[in-house]
């Protein structure tokens, strides 16, 4: 598995609860993981263009009154179902991630394990 920080899962995540533009999906994700994911336009945009292209979310304009239009984004069929799939890969990396690095599973050093048995 390779996982750098999964920031396509979590932009199709933050998507699932409907769609978004921008500045949403950069909030939706900063709010979610309590404010450790702090998203640039700079890293934002490339995402969604690369998902757009790949048919993973869907962006259609958004006409505002007084204001220039926006681009608000929608996952597609595809998107939900790669971001299933991205879930099931995520929870199984980040269990066996856990189980490394739970304290029961450091081995005692020789020393330590004589003085207690």
């Amino acid at each position: 598995m390779a996982f750098r920080t999964d920031l396509d899962a979590m932009v199709l995540a933050a998507l699932q609860v409907g769609p978004l533009h921008g500045y949403g999906i950069v909030r939706a994700i900063r709010e979610r993981s309590e404010g450790v994911f702090k998203l640039g336009e700079g890293q934002l945009y490339p995402i969604l263009h690369r998902l757009e292209e790949d048919g993973q979310v869907v962006g259609d304009w958004e006409m505002q009154e007084g204001k220039p239009p926006r681009k608000v984004y929608a996952i597609s069929e595809k998107g939900s179902a790669s971001l299933v799939n991205r879930r099931k890969e995520w929870t199984a990396f980040s269990k066996a991630v856990g189980n490394v690095m739970h304290e029961a599973s450091v081995p005692r050093s020789p020393k330590e394990a004589k003085g207690n048995a």
